[in-house]
Formats: C-alpha cells, structure tokens, sequence
C-alpha cells in the first residue's frame, strides 16, 4: 500500500469520525471512519514490517557482497576545465 496511501486514508478516516456532521440514511459515517484508519494503521503497519525486511540482519548494499562491478573508461571527452 505505501505509507502515503496509508496517511490518507488514516487522515480521510479522521475526518469522515470527526469533522462530518452529516446523517445520511442507512450509512454510519462514524464506522466508516473507523474503517478507514483501521485499514490505513494496517497498511502503515505493514508498509514498514516489509521495508525492515530488506535492511534486517545480513543485509549489505550493493557492491559490497562480492558482487562484479563493471567500470568502464570513456575516451574521447574533453575533461572540465576546473
């Protein structure tokens, strides 16, 4: 989902329990919120979960497990002049 997706929808939940002050038929506006910052919690929950997953125990950035680098040389250019 993402962690701006997830703000949103914790921010539209807010305001949907908060701010609005309609009362249409047959909707709860109130649950709806709730809805949505429960799902947009979740979302942020696991949005990070995932990213932690990627830098956890082992992890190295690139270039420094062994991996080949490939450096290639260019000829021909005209260097700066400072």
């Amino acid at each position: 989902m993402g962690i701006g997706a997830s703000l949103f929808l914790i921010a539209l939940g807010a305001i949907k329990k908060f701010a609005v002050t309609a009362d249409p038929r047959g909707l709860s506006l109130g649950t709806v919120g709730v809805i949505l910052m429960a799902v947009g919690a979740l979302g942020l929950v696991l949005t990070v979960i995932i990213w932690d997953r990627g830098h956890g125990p082992g992890w190295t950035p690139a270039g420094e497990r062994g991996d080949v680098i490939e450096e290639r040389r260019v000829y021909g250019r005209r260097r700066p002049p400072y």
